[in-house]
């Protein structure tokens, strides 16, 4: 779906009334009620979040459409996208994630490193992956140290290679 974002994820059932535990990938984690509809990666369904309330690490919701434990049950994991041109303007030096995929990777002495294909986040702080053009992807911490330049307008990222990777020019 080019131009639409991922702003959540369903995750299991809650309770008996077809509520779901819902991550939200927004500064706020109840805009997902403003948006209106939410789309399904494919654009096959759409669900809009009745109500939210804060749990430890995300939100309960009801979807509408929604009332049941086995329909809850069904959803999860579906990830649910808005339109890009839904989500707020940046500020300068400001970005969406989904904005730094498919853009050049350079070192500071602007060497090409690859192309950016992902963010992760698998819990302890977010992770850029980076395709060389050969070999095997790189996947780097996402931090002011390694990534300490994002230029959108020229379409790239300074990659700061950790001497593990590049080499430091000594033998062992």
């Amino acid at each position: 779906m080019a131009g639409h974002i991922c702003i959540a994820r369903i995750g299991a059932a809650h309770g008996v009334r077809g509520a779901v535990k819902l991550w939200t990938f927004t500064e706020d984690p109840f805009a997902v009620q403003q948006y209106g509809p939410l789309l399904t990666k494919d654009g096959a369904r759409s669900f809009e979040v009745a109500t939210a309330r804060e749990a430890k690490g995300h939100l309960v919701a009801t979807l509408k459409g929604i009332a049941t434990r086995e329909d809850a049950e069904r959803l999860n994991g579906v990830e649910l996208y808005i339109a890009r041109e839904k989500l707020p303007a940046t500020d300068q030096d400001e970005y969406y994630h989904a904005d730094l995929i498919g853009l050049a990777a350079v070192t500071s002495a602007n060497e090409p490193v690859g192309r950016v294909i992902a963010i992760h986040n698998f819990g302890a702080g977010d992770i850029i992956e980076i395709a060389p053009p050969q070999g095997t992807t790189m996947l780097l911490p996402f931090t002011n140290a390694v990534v300490p330049t994002v230029d959108l307008t020229s379409g790239r990222v300074v990659i700061e290679l950790p001497n593990e990777i590049v080499g430091d020019g000594s033998q062992s």
